[in-house]
């Protein structure tokens, strides 16, 4: 027997994806979110202190070896940045996004309470961000989108699923970062 849980499951991406406005939405949130964030890594990698200074800053906030770090913050920001413009991998991508604001949070911004406008930052900025992309992440990319015309991983066709790859990805491996790399010096 079908119950409606089956069946929100089954049909669910038939039920949404010929909203007009639902789609739009999901276009605009994430070409939002993908375009700043791929702007955050062009800064680290072009501008500013570029690719050296990002790895002294890292190095100094004791995510070690910084060069490391620094690589890899700067390539998930191009990389998810364009995953989530052209709605391709999104629930990966928003995966990526989160666990790279969870290490913020944990590694910057806890320390200096909610405000962005807080000395030193705090949490509000990257909490957004999180949200937006846990947002994107779930709903998936919509109608215009790389992954609707392609459905390259067809386990992340439902929200369930979508919502594991977040938690795991996100939350999992910004943990699994933090414990590994994340070596503050005693002060």
């Amino acid at each position: 027997m079908l119950t409606m849980t089956h069946l929100v499951h089954h049909y669910y991406p038939m039920l949404v994806t010929k909203v007009r406005p639902y789609n739009i939405s999901l276009l605009v949130l994430r070409v939002f979110f993908g375009g700043m964030i791929f702007a955050h890594g062009y800064y680290k990698v072009f501008r500013g202190g570029k690719l050296q200074g990002t790895a002294g800053w890292f190095d100094s906030i004791g995510m070690r070896p910084g060069r490391l770090h620094a690589t890899l913050a700067a390539g998930t920001e191009l990389g998810a940045g364009l995953l989530l413009v052209l709605g391709f991998l999104t629930p990966l991508a928003a995966g990526a996004l989160i666990a790279l604001m969870v290490v913020a949070i944990i590694t910057v911004h806890r320390p200096n309470g909610f405000f962005i406008s807080n000395p030193g930052q705090g949490i509000e900025y990257c909490a957004m961000i999180i949200g937006g992309a846990f947002v994107a992440g779930i709903f998936g990319a919509g109608r215009y989108s790389l992954d609707f015309k392609t459905q390259p991983i067809h386990w992340l066709s439902t929200p369930t699923h979508r919502m594991y790859a977040l938690l795991i990805i996100g939350f999992g491996g910004a943990l699994l970062q933090v414990l590994a790399f994340y070596r503050p010096t005693k002060g």
